[in-house]
């Protein structure tokens, strides 16, 4: 059931309210005024009544009887009829003919309008609080037709004259603006889009986003943010069923590696080692060379930074020994549960045991079926577990790698004795540059 205002077109311009079994009707954003406000008749005295009746007023001149508003066509104090609202909302977005957005911290007077002026309203309009609430990212997404209007009612712009205002200030890209099915677009990327706008309500974080992800859950105001957050990633986690390329996506961070701000040359082994890797999703591997201290990290870290959006995860493993990799891996398990709670399913014991099973689930879930954009960097790789190398604390990384053959692997070591995959020798800069004065010569 949804619930209508209706615009008398013979009358005063008054409103009443109309219950409909499903909608096709266009909506709008917030205001003060509430259900209970309406059904009383009090809700010419608040404040919020202008933008209903400008609402109503636009609808008209659209040829269009019947329109809505959240906080008045919706008995919040009805929690039924609050959750199958805001289960559905985005589907009632998506099926409006129209959505208008009242901007009231948005001037722009009509002289402004006749004489073409847009310079000061355009700075106010990327500025405005309506690009910061939870709430209006499916308003702004789910419909087709979005028109933008000033606090004194003059038109703006619509989604499409001023998407490029709209996309910077968001920072949505234009495909999804223009109404591109959003599971084309990954799982972070579409948190993040959410990730700086704010809710009244702290649970409203999370159910803000159900038709962003197109799934369903019961609303619990007692539950706080973060739980709500967590049922939601179990909802997409669920709904998903992890074969989809968006499902195995996870935010890029090189928080746990030292890096320097200005990385400069090395630009010849970039580019081999993004030519080493470039192919089909079938394993690819490579491995660093040199001596200590020669910058084979950094190259690994500049690398990453350039390509981090060819892959859907990076992950940085420290290989200095056994002990340093499962914690690694247990670093990486947590990345990974962050995005996808259910992924993993482990037991969360801390014992040399959980450990193992830690890397054994991490492993697997990188050799899922479609999960092969991921990059695993296994840096300072110099015990390696090689026949001559007698030391019972060397490493056999191979055991270490995920069983299906597919994703990019980048090693570091001091060793030129490890031979997986494409080698390249990193040499000191200045041995570089002689080498090319020699050639040059």
């Amino acid at each position: 059931m949804m619930r209508l205002l209706w615009f008398n077109n013979d009358g005063d311009g008054d409103f009443s309210l109309t219950e409909f079994s499903e909608s096709e009707i266009p909506i709008w954003g917030e205001g003060e005024v509430t259900f209970k406000d309406l059904v009383d008749g009090t809700s010419k005295n608040k404040a919020g009544y202008s933008k209903i009746q400008f609402c109503g007023e636009q609808a008209k001149r659209n040829g269009l009887q019947y329109f809505w508003v959240d906080t008045c066509c919706i008995d919040k104090s009805n929690a039924v009829e609050l959750q199958e609202a805001i289960n559905s909302m985005f589907r009632w977005y998506r099926d409006a003919t129209k959505c208008y957005v009242y901007m009231p911290d948005v001037s722009r007077p009509h002289s402004d309008s006749a004489n073409g002026v847009s310079e000061s309203w355009e700075s106010t309009f990327r500025k405005s609080e309506w690009f910061t609430r939870g709430w209006t990212l499916q308003e702004l997404l789910a419909p087709a037709s979005v028109d933008f209007f000033s606090k004194e009612g003059e038109f703006l712009g619509n989604k499409t004259s001023l998407e490029r205002h709209v996309c910077e200030r968001t920072g949505i890209p234009v495909n999804a603006l223009r109404g591109s099915p959003l599971s084309e677009f990954s799982i972070t990327e579409r948190m993040s889009w959410a990730a700086s706008r704010e809710t009244y309500r702290q649970e409203d974080k999370a159910y803000s986003l159900l038709g962003i992800f197109d799934v369903h859950m019961p609303l619990i105001y007692s539950e706080g943010k973060d739980k709500a957050l967590q049922r939601l990633r179990e909802e997409i986690d669920k709904a998903s069923k992890g074969i989809q390329r968006e499902d195995f996506s996870v935010v890029f961070s090189l928080s746990n590696v030292s890096d320097v701000e200005h990385f400069v040359g090395r630009e010849a082994e970039l580019q081999e080692i993004h030519k080493a890797l470039s192919g089909d999703g079938s394993r690819r591997t490579v491995v660093l060379y040199g001596l200590g201290g020669i910058g084979k990290t950094q190259l690994s870290v500049a690398y990453t930074k350039r390509q981090k959006d060819s892959y859907s995860a990076i992950f940085w493993l420290n290989i200095k020994d056994e002990s340093s990799l499962k914690q690694s891996f247990a670093i990486m398990a947590r990345q990974i549960s962050q995005e996808y709670p259910l992924a993993l399913r482990l037991s969360g014991r801390d014992t040399n045991e959980s450990l193992d099973e830690v890397v054994d689930a991490v492993k697997a879930w990188l050799s899922r079926p479609n999960n092969s954009r991921w990059l695993m960097i296994f840096d300072n790789y110099d015990n390696p577990k090689l026949p001559r190398n007698s030391d019972p604390a060397a490493v056999n990384i191979r055991k270490f790698f995920p069983e299906s053959y597919q994703g990019s692997i980048i090693i570091t070591t001091r060793s030129s004795q490890v031979r997986i995959g494409h080698s390249i020798q990193i040499r000191k800069l200045g041995d570089i540059l002689m080498l090319l004065y020699l050639r040059k010569n």
